[in-house]
């Protein structure tokens, strides 16, 4: 009778550390779940603000560049080319199209990127050929 007590309080023994370590493992797998949530939540606040700074930037290269077209414009009402205007540690792609969308208009289309947040606005001028006056007609920020 003594061997069976014996062998069957090992074996409680041995079921104890089990749980033990099971049950360490649970929580701890429950610990970093709600680890990783917190740092995904955060990582997703934080790409978001800096995701809407990054879209104003663009935005502000972007009105940049189209001013400067104007600007050009102003210069040479007959000027219709393509080219980039360096701003800050950015830069605008602007081209200038005569004669669109009809006769004795400009179109003018800057775009900037900036840390993937992309944005791009669309000018119509309306060019006077006489007195080479510039009068802008619309100004929109194009959907991507």
């Amino acid at each position: 009778m003594e061997v069976q007590l014996f062998t069957s309080h090992w074996s409680l023994v041995a079921r104890n550390g089990q749980t033990a370590i099971s049950f360490v493992f649970i929580i701890g797998t429950i610990m970093l779940s709600i680890g990783v949530a917190v740092a995904v939540i955060a990582i997703s606040f934080l790409n978001s603000g800096y995701g809407f700074q990054f879209s104003n930037a663009a935005l502000a290269v972007a009105t940049a560049g189209a001013e400067d077209a104007l600007m050009r414009l102003a210069r040479n009402k007959d000027l219709a080319s393509t080219y980039s205007v360096p701003i800050g540690n950015y830069s605008a792609g602007v081209t200038i199209t005569q004669n669109s969308p009809s006769s004795g208009q400009a179109k003018i289309i800057s775009n900037a990127t900036v840390f993937f947040q992309q944005r791009k606005i669309q000018v119509v001028v309306a060019v006077n050929s006489s007195t080479s006056e510039i009068s802008v007609l619309s100004w929109q920020l194009l959907t991507l």
